[in-house]
């Protein structure tokens, strides 16, 4: 049956309950299975659908080309978040309980409770999500006569707990001047823009100034 429209609520809907206890369509890393459905969509679910948009953020991190090199065999689409029957074998174990068909209420209620601590204890065993930024910098020196490669030093010297330098580059600007662009990824909760800023104009002899380039969530 799989998940139905994904363009529709219900299908949405459909995809966010399946997600409750899991990070991915399909095993425990992101796989064809997750790029065909996240295909399947036409943009991020609301945020009430706080599984699925989890889920559609993680995979939306990745490009195009990522995406089309996640392991496994693409399927169709309506293939993915279908439940299999259960094998008629006689004797039944208890995962194949049958929770609306039983005449004893008390058992019934008694397997709910039980599912419910069951998927309360994986929620609670699951690491939380480190919400990350990726960051570019535009750090502007004071004239031509600025020795780039010493002030990238001395921005590089900037060392907090979430921050991570990337690669940089000079960007000319005119009249001979160059600015150092340089990139970082931030961890949301511990380092912010002001902080960045702040930190590398410290660094008065050489930074006249520093701007945001681009400001994306991973």
């Amino acid at each position: 049956m799989g998940f139905g429209d994904l363009k529709a609520k219900a299908g949405q809907q459909a995809l966010n309950a399946y997600l409750a206890d899991k990070s991915y369509i399909e095993g425990y890393k992101a796989s064809q299975a997750d790029a065909v459905v996240f295909a399947g969509l036409t943009g991020a679910p609301s945020k009430d659908l706080v599984n699925a948009l989890r889920w559609y953020n993680q995979i939306n991190s990745y490009n195009n080309q990522e995406r089309s090199s996640f392991p496994g065999t693409k399927k169709d689409i309506n293939s993915y978040g279908s439940t299999a029957p259960a094998a008629s074998n006689g004797d039944a174990d208890e995962d194949d309980f049958d929770l609306f068909g039983s005449d004893d209420e008390e058992e019934v209620e008694k397997q709910k409770q039980k599912r419910i601590q069951e998927y309360a204890e994986k929620k609670a065993k699951k690491p939380a999500l480190i919400a990350k930024s990726s960051i570019v910098l535009d750090v502007k020196p004071w004239d031509d006569e600025t020795d780039m490669a010493e002030m990238e030093k001395l921005v590089r010297t900037v060392e907090t707990d979430g921050l991570i330098w990337g690669t940089s580059k000079l960007v000319p600007v005119g009249y001979g001047i160059k600015k150092l662009q340089i990139g970082c990824v931030v961890e949301d909760d511990k380092v912010g823009t002001d902080f960045l800023e702040e930190a590398i104009t410290n660094f008065e002899d050489f930074v006249q100034s520093v701007d945001i380039a681009a400001f994306n969530k991973i």
